[in-house]
């Protein structure tokens, strides 16, 4: 505020004088001033959000150079992330999509003995089991579980 207040005044009375009625260093004005004029948009970060948006927001900084090398842009890495930055352009994680089921194989197919009967009579007469991929940094990991359908309690 007291910068445009400054910036206003300007032409009408003395820097100095301004300066010190709003407690303001000369140097500070004039590099406030200088930094007004380095604000507007530049085409590189227009390059950039295009780039960005065209990737489905998911390109880094990496990706982003190479690509705006390609449309014949030179750019440093860290410049395109700090202009990702003051953007606020922050790339999203997707998950990639694994089809796990085959349906289509000519193996047998084991009988049906359970029958859709889920309340057995006693314990130890029906297991039911299933597995799951748990994705983590190092690789995969696989998570079985076998559970007893008359106590509904994991057993393994």
């Amino acid at each position: 505020m007291k910068f445009q207040l400054l910036e206003m005044w300007e032409k009408k009375a003395d820097v100095v004088q301004l300066c010190r009625l709003f407690a303001v260093s000369r140097s500070g004005y004039y590099a406030g001033k200088a930094r007004l004029k380095n604000s507007t948009i530049c085409s590189t970060t227009v390059h950039l959000k295009a780039q960005f948006t065209k990737s489905g927001k998911a390109y880094g900084s990496r990706r982003l150079v190479s690509a705006l090398q390609e449309n014949g842009i030179a750019v440093g890495r860290y410049k395109v992330r700090r202009l990702m930055r003051l953007a606020g352009l922050k790339p999203v994680w997707k998950r990639k999509f694994i089809n796990t089921t085959d349906s289509k194989y000519d193996l047998p197919i084991a009988e049906n003995i359970l029958n859709r009967q889920f309340n057995p009579s006693s314990p130890n007469k029906a297991w039911t089991s299933d597995i799951n991929y748990i994705r983590t940094r190092t690789g995969w990991l696989y998570l079985a579980v076998v559970m007893d359908l008359f106590s509904r309690k994991i057993i393994g």
